[in-house]
């Protein structure tokens, strides 16, 4: 395998999850809900596409079932420290231990979408000099 090609997430409310993907990630949109005979939506991360499916078949799972974000499998997005800051800032205190983690190279935050679907936002870039602050790590896993 070479990369991921696309990456399918299940979703009861394509519209509040549509302005989500493309207001607050700011993924590039593919191809607008419109433009399918189902209801779906199509984005494009890097070389990575994203597909919102409202199929009736989300979990509708929520924060309150959440002990830990490793608990749940995820898609995690990588982008620059400003726009990972302004994740955090806009995101935080969804549930607890959200983060930011530091996970050796890359640092990451966990955040739920409208729809309850755990992902994470990843930068590769330090923090500014002097700004630091506590990260999570591994041990942090009940």
């Amino acid at each position: 395998m070479d990369a991921v090609d696309h990456i399918n997430v299940d979703v009861d409310d394509l519209g509040a999850c549509f302005r989500f993907y493309r207001d607050v990630l700011d993924l590039d949109l593919l191809r607008p809900p419109e433009d399918f005979r189902g209801a779906h939506a199509m984005f494009r991360a890097g070389d990575t596409v994203v597909t919102l499916a409202e199929t009736g078949r989300a979990e509708n799972w929520d924060e309150a079932g959440l002990d830990h974000p490793l608990d749940k499998a995820h898609v995690a997005f990588a982008t620059d420290r400003e726009a990972y800051e302004a994740l955090i800032a806009e995101l935080d205190g969804q549930f607890p231990r959200q983060g930011p983690y530091d996970w050796g190279e890359f640092e990451g935050f966990y955040f739920l979408d409208p729809d309850g679907n755990l992902l994470e936002v990843v930068t590769y870039q330090s923090p500014p000099a002097g700004e630091e602050r506590e990260l999570l790590t591994h041990d942090d896993v009940e």
